[in-house]
């Protein structure tokens, strides 16, 4: 029976839209034209499951889209409650006509108990696709940020150098040395360095990641440097038993590259300037 009342809507779609679209300018959840299509595409959609008495399948067709409709609308500024609002508004507009349509109440509570459940159960999709969206937006930004963060400079012929800035993590590590490594390979250099004068503070777990990055720059064939050593930098690798042995170290970038000048032995002088 609950079916079969539901079933009724779809005769009285036009007026059901017509009184959807008053309600949501009413709410301030209304946008435009835009709108108005994708509630036009919601409501037929809707209705005409409801029609097939509730076939799974075509209620998957409805989830996909008020998912895709919630997408669309935290991309055009409306936030979780205007989305609900979006569901809750049609939810009131099809409760109306219900009322007019059913005037047994004890089949009227039962058929809008059934629709309350339908769309309670969306408008908490609406709520899962906008925290997904949010979640895909953050994970992006890290991830340009990652890129951006972790440079490799050729600073000189068989010379490259990754200015490191923030906390290393695994995830950053590992972009720190397949970009590291790349480099060294379309530059064909010899030495690495790696300055991690931006980086806050170096703990065991910082230290490993510098160590493995050390070590696979050394299976490319390249020896590698690390720059920007700080006294309290030093004073908690000392502290912490971080064996750095035989790796070399230096307190600046000015210094690392003074050092691999002469690895490569290379000299660099100033030139003289001849007034005439």
């Amino acid at each position: 029976m609950q079916n079969n009342l539901l079933e009724g809507l779809k005769e009285h779609e036009n007026k059901l839209l017509t009184i959807w679209s008053q309600i949501l300018q009413e709410s301030g959840a209304g946008d435009g034209a835009m709108e108005e299509e994708e509630s036009k595409e919601f409501a037929s959609l809707f209705l005409s499951a409801l029609s097939k008495s509730e076939n799974a399948q075509e209620f998957e067709k409805v989830h996909d889209l008020i998912v895709g409709i919630a997408s669309s609308r935290g991309k055009r500024g409306f936030s979780p409650r205007e989305n609900a609002e979006y569901l809750i508004s049609f939810k009131q507009a099809a409760s109306q006509i219900l009322s007019e349509l059913i005037k047994d109440p004890a089949q009227l509570y039962e058929a809008n108990l059934k629709l309350n459940e339908i769309l309670d159960n969306m408008t908490i999709m609406t709520f899962e696709a906008f925290m997904k969206g949010r979640e895909d937006i953050i994970s992006r930004q890290i991830d340009e940020i990652s890129e951006i963060s972790t440079p490799v400079i050729a600073v000189w012929d068989g010379i490259v150098a990754l200015p490191i800035i923030g906390t290393l993590d695994s995830s950053r590590t590992q972009i720190v040395m397949e970009n590291l490594l790349q480099q060294i390979v379309d530059t064909g250099s010899s030495i690495a360095i790696l300055d991690i004068s931006g980086v806050p503070a170096v703990d065991s777990l910082v230290a490993q990641h510098l160590i493995k990055t050390v070590s696979a720059t050394r299976l490319m064939g390249a020896e590698c440097i690390i720059s920007g050593i700080r006294p309290e930098i030093a004073q908690t690798v000392v502290h912490l038993g971080i064996d750095l042995t035989g790796i070399i170290t230096k307190a600046s970038l000015a210094s690392a590259l003074q050092t691999a000048f002469d690895m490569l032995q290379l000299n660099v002088v100033k030139r003289k300037v001849i007034v005439g």
